[in-house]
């Protein structure tokens, strides 16, 4: 008789048949799943770039042609700012630079540029108290641009008529709206806030910033005039100032 051939026999701890196509399916999964993981990561951080720049994200967005490009340097700012000593002012430093500002703004009516250089001047000293270098004018805008983007289009605005200024091409109604620019910022340095609804300023009393900004925005420097403000539950309790 014929030998009969042995079957092959399974090793007892062979996986079965369908172990190589679950372990396919498993890997699938997980690269969907870090996928969807990374693509969330992205979005959440592109809302909070968004939120925090504002209109600056928006400008390097369209300059760089790529949002990732944008939010690379962006986050990049936030490295470096968290690496700078920035430190609040103190209340007497405050309540100068307040001052300081009210003086320039009554020397707005009889000489508008040397206002306007004086307060570009002010917002500078401010900055490099609080802790940003102030050698590089772009690396400072860019360092700015972390805690105070709200405002920084003030400043580029302002900034732009400085330099219309200093080739008299900057009209009177120019240097005036480059006052209303750099005292955005100036505010924003200082830790000034305004309430919605009464107009008044985050403590009780009004500062000296605040003297004239009634007529800073609507009121051309010529016209303006030293008025007394009575209506303390309407307005600010404060003596408008000539020019802005």
């Amino acid at each position: 008789m014929p030998e009969e051939t042995p079957k092959p026999t399974k090793p007892e701890n062979a996986p079965p048949p369908s172990a190589p196509k679950k372990r396919r399916w498993w890997l699938i999964i997980t690269i969907i799943a870090v996928v969807l993981v990374i693509g969330v990561t992205a979005v959440r951080r592109r809302r909070r770039l968004q939120q925090r720049f504002g209109p600056e994200y928006d400008r390097l967005a369209s300059e760089h042609d790529s949002k990732r490009k944008a939010e690379s340097e962006l986050a990049g700012r936030e490295r470096r700012v968290h690496g700078l000593d920035i430190q609040p002012l103190t209340d007497s430093a405050r309540a100068s630079y307040a001052l300081q500002w009210a003086a320039i703004q009554e020397q707005f009516v009889d000489a508008p540029e040397d206002a306007v250089a004086s307060s570009q001047l002010l917002v500078v000293a401010v900055m490099s108290e609080l802790g940003y270098p102030a050698e590089d004018p772009d690396q400072m805008l860019a360092d700015l641009s972390v805690e105070h983007a709200t405002t920084l289009g003030h400043y580029r605005a302002a900034q732009e008529t400085s330099q219309n200024a200093a080739a008299g091409t900057a009209s009177t109604e120019d240097l005036r709206l480059a006052m209303i620019n750099y005292r955005a910022l100036f505010r924003d340095l200082v830790g000034e806030t305004t309430k919605a609804g009464n107009g008044s300023s985050s403590s009780e009393q009004a500062s000296p910033t605040e003297a004239g900004d009634a007529q800073c925005d609507d009121t051309p420097p010529e016209e303006a005039a030293v008025e007394p403000v009575t209506d303390v539950s309407d307005q600010q309790q404060f003596t408008t100032t000539k020019g802005i």
